[in-house]
């Protein structure tokens, strides 16, 4: 019955049952935003992206993809028709909506990391 009850109410992100809460979460992961940066206006395959996102493990590169693919943010697309198997990854029309936050959350990291870094040592003496 709750959930009739939450179709009806607007989502706010501010509210605690708010399942759009778990949308943010994911939009703000370090790697879900470095993948869907890297597969803008491009297919990738599986070592591209992470060769792309330096330091991610394969492991949290494989749970963040299929987590994507589930949101509906990146299809996967496989080639087994061929002698080695291929996976191919893109961005969904859902994925490409977020390009602009993403690229707009990049150049302001490198805008102000700088800034950012040196308020880090007036604080305490780093991260």
């Amino acid at each position: 019955m709750e959930n009739s009850h939450a179709e009806n109410v607007a989502p706010n992100v501010y509210a605690a049952v708010c399942p759009s809460r778990e949308v943010l979460a994911l939009i703000g992961e370090k790697w879900v935003s470095l993948v869907i940066g890297a597969l803008d206006q491009r297919v990738l395959r599986f070592g591209e992206l992470k060769r792309i996102c330096e330091g991610v493990s394969q492991k949290m590169l494989t749970q963040t993809l299929r987590k994507l693919e589930r949101d509906g943010l990146v299809c996967r697309q496989a080639y087994s028709d061929e002698l080695v198997m291929r996976v191919e990854y893109r961005l969904s029309e859902l994925g490409q909506t977020l390009v602009p936050v993403v690229a707009a959350m990049k150049l302001w990291a490198e805008a102000n990391l700088k800034a950012i870094e040196q308020s880090r040592l007036e604080y305490g003496g780093g991260a």
